[in-house]
Order: structure tokens, then sequence, then C-alpha cells
């Protein structure tokens, strides 16, 4: 069951552009206002990672992927409804986002939500939120909230009280997208 106050109180915490801990619907995510460049570059800090790769946006349906993507493929829509597994696209041209929440050449990786509790946050936020592996860039993806390490979690704002107990074994998006000619290439699958 997922309570609407954590939800709103996690959704005010993103508004005032702080940074969050939370269960995405992969593994655990660090993970802020994906339109406030402040707050990005506070993630890249986090991770200690180098701004030149940038993070996964999530979204909470097309209609919101529209507003921050120039075109979207065709099938997009159905390839979403038929994969199983989260799926991360890469779009050649982001819009209405900052710099610092996209690849230099302007492109993209944006995932509709299929978790509950994400989309719900998504929604009531309003805006797409940074997911990236809660851990430093040099250490490996965490799979529970245990395996976080510790300075990962002195270092967010805030850390959303879900799922914490949670040992079902996740694995992260996988992650594609289109050729010129139209056909689906995976890059991580």
């Amino acid at each position: 069951m997922i309570n609407d106050s954590l939800i709103n109180e996690t959704a005010a915490i993103l508004h005032e552009g702080k940074t969050i801990l939370y269960p995405t619907d992969t593994i655990w995510g660090l993970g802020c206002d994906a339109t406030n460049a402040d707050a990005v570059k506070k993630i890249f800090e986090i991770k200690e990672r180098s701004p030149e790769k940038a993070f996964i946006l999530l979204v909470d349906s097309i209609e919101m992927l529209k507003n921050y993507v120039k075109k979207i493929h065709p099938r997009v829509e159905t390839l979403l409804v038929y994969h199983k597994r989260p799926l991360t696209l890469i779009y050649k041209e982001a819009i209405n986002l900052p710099d610092i929440s996209q690849s230099k050449d302007k492109s993209v990786g944006i995932r509709i939500a299929i978790d509950p509790f994400c989309q719900r946050l998504i929604s009531t936020f309003g805006k797409p939120i940074i997911s990236t592996s809660a851990n430093k860039s040099n250490e490996g993806s965490p799979k529970f909230y245990d395996e976080i390490s510790q300075s990962i979690k002195t270092e967010v704002d805030y850390i959303v009280d879900h799922r914490r107990e949670d040992r079902e074994p996740k694995e992260p998006s996988i992650i594609a997208t289109f050729d010129k000619n139209g056909e689906l290439n995976i890059i991580r699958g």
C-alpha cells in the first residue's frame, strides 16, 4: 500500500530542489527534479561522476514524455505495452531540459516508470525525475536498500521510507534506441 502522505512529502522535497534516495521500478536510485540544474549537479557530486555521462530520467506517461523530447518514434507506445522489463529509450532531441540533464549531443535516456510508487510520485510532482543507481561511480549497484553505502545515505537530502525491507531481486533497465531505419537497437540488455 502506498501512503499518500509519503508521496506528497517526497514530491515537496523534490519541489524544494533537494535530492532523494528512493526505490525505482528497477533498483534503488538517487533522484531529483530533472529540470533543476542545481539539483542534478548535486547528484553528479554525490555519485562522483563526470557530467559528460548523463543520467536516465523517469516520467509517468507518454503524455509527460512528449513534453521533454522533440520526436517519439511511432512504435514506442506499442513497444512499451508489450515489453515486460523496464525499458529506457534514448531519444535524439531533448527539449525543456537543462543542458546538465541531457547528453552533449542533446539526446536523453527516458523511461516511463512502471512501478506504482514511482508513477504516483512523478504524477504528483508533475515533472521528470533523475534515476541513477544509488552508488558511487566506481562501485557496483546495490540490489537492496541495505547494500547502499552509508556515504550515499548521508549525502542525500531525503530517504524515502518505502520498500526498504524488499529483497526481491531487481535488475537495471534495458537501454535501447531506434536507428535511422527505425529498427530497435539494444544498448544494454
